[in-house]
C-alpha cells in the first residue's frame, strides 16, 4: 500500500469520507471523488450494479485508480444483509434475510457465500450484520431485518456472520449502534426518539455489540436515533457522548466507527455542523451516500476543521491511522 502523506490535509480529509455516486463505470464523477476529494471509500447501491462483469470492472477500476493517484486502496462498501436489503441480486446468491435464519450453520453459510461473492467483485466491506434487538412487544421498523430472538441469540447469530465475512476477506460493519430495534419510525424519513435508559440498553441492546467487539468486528455504524436519556441534543451519529464516551471509552472498542448516511431525513443539521460533531466525537468515517452538494460540503468542512483546529487535527490523525490499519489488514 502506498506511503500515506499525513501532512496533506486533502488526503487526511478524504480518508474520513465514504461517498456514493451515479453510474456504473469509472466515470468522470467517480474519478473526481477519488482524485480531487481523495475519497477513502465508496459505497454501492442497486443503480450502480448491472451485471457481475460490469460490477467487477467498476470496483477494480476504482481501486486501481485510487492507487494510481497515490492514495491507499479504497474501501468499496455495500449493504448486503440478505432479504429486503441486498444490493446484489441474481445471478448473485439471494438469501431470505436475518429473520429467516434459524441455525448457526445458516448464518455461517450466508457469510461464507456472501464474502466469496463480494470479494470476487472487488467489494471489501459489507455493512452487515444488523445487530439490533427487537423486543417482543414492539412493532419495530427493523422487524424484517433482524435476527429473531433475544439479545443473546442476536449476538450468537451476528458474531457467526461477522467471523464468516472477515474470514472471507471482507470487513464486517455491525449496525446500528447502540441499537434501533425499539424504534417504530424510519430514520430515512424521520428523526426517531427513544427514551430508553442506559441501564436498559446495557441489559439488551448493547449485548450484541459487546459480542461483536469481542470477535473483532472491523467496524460499527452509528444510528441516527435520538436517545434522549443518553444525549438529549444529538442523535447517536453526531453524539460524542454515545460515539466516544460510550462506544470508545465505555466499551473499549478500537475498530472503525462510522455514521449512517448523512443524506437521511433524520439529519436536519447543516453539513458543517454535522462534520464538526463527527470530528469532535472522533468518529472515523462519515457516509454521504448520494451524489449532490452534501459531498463537497462535507469534504470542505473536514478539511477546514483539520486546518484550523489543532485538537481536531490531532484526533483526526488517530482516526486515519485506524482507517489505514484496517486497509492494511484486509485490502491486500
Amino acid at each position: 500500500m502506498a506511503q500515506f502523506d499525513f501532512e496533506s490535509l486533502s488526503d487526511l480529509a478524504g480518508q474520513r469520507l465514504m461517498l456514493g455516486f451515479d453510474g456504473q463505470t469509472l466515470n468522470t464523477e467517480l474519478k473526481h471523488l477519488i482524485n480531487e476529494y481523495r475519497a477513502g471509500g465508496i459505497i454501492l447501491f442497486r443503480p450502480n450494479i448491472e451485471s457481475p462483469d460490469q460490477l467487477r470492472r467498476l470496483c477494480m477500476d476504482a481501486r486501481d485508480y485510487a492507487l494510481d493517484q497515490g492514495l491507499p486502496d479504497l474501501f468499496v462498501a455495500v449493504d448486503q444483509e440478505g432479504g429486503q436489503v441486498a444490493r446484489l441480486r441474481k445471478p448473485f446468491t439471494e438469501f431470505p434475510g436475518n429473520p429467516h435464519m434459524t441455525t448457526l450453520e445458516e448464518a455461517r453459510e450466508f457469510a461464507r457465500i456472501t464474502a466469496s461473492e463480494l470479494f470476487d467483485m472487488g467489494i471489501n466491506m459489507n455493512m452487515a450484520p444488523v445487530m439490533d434487538v427487537v423486543p417482543p412487544d414492539v412493532d419495530s421498523i427493523m422487524k424484517d431485518r433482524v435476527f429473531t430472538g433475544n439479545e443473546n441469540r442476536v449476538a450468537e447469530m451476528g458474531t457467526a456472520v461477522i467471523q464468516g465475512l472477515q474470514k472471507g476477506g471482507v470487513l464486517s460493519v455491525a449496525k446500528h449502534f447502540p441499537g434501533i430495534g425499539r424504534t417504530v419510525k424510519d430514520s430515512h424519513f424521520f428523526l426517531p426518539e427513544l427514551e430508553t435508559e442506559l441501564s436498559d440498553l446495557k441489559q439488551t441492546d448493547l449485548i450484541p455489540f459487546e459480542a461483536a467487539k469481542k470477535v473483532q468486528v472491523s467496524g460499527m455504524m452509528l444510528s441516527h436515533i435520538l436517545y434522549t436519556r443518553l444525549d438529549a441534543n444529538w442523535q447517536a451519529s453526531l453524539s460524542k457522548t454515545i460515539a466516544y464516551d460510550l462506544l470508545r471509552k465505555g466499551m473499549g472498542y478500537q475498530g472503525l466507527v462510522m455514521t449512517d448516511d448523512l443524506d437521511m431525513k433524520a439529519i436536519s443539521h447543516d453539513m458543517d455542523t454535522c462534520i464538526y460533531r463527527i470530528m469532535a466525537a472522533q468518529i472515523d468515517i462519515a457516509l454521504v451516500c448520494h451524489a449532490g452538494p452534501n459531498i463537497a460540503e462535507a469534504r470542505n468542512a473536514v478539511r477546514g476543521y483539520l486546518e484550523k483546529d489543532k485538537e481536531l487535527f490531532e484526533s483526526g490523525i488517530a482516526c486515519v491511522k485506524r482507517i489505514l490499519a484496517a486497509k492494511e489488514q484486509f485490502l491486500v
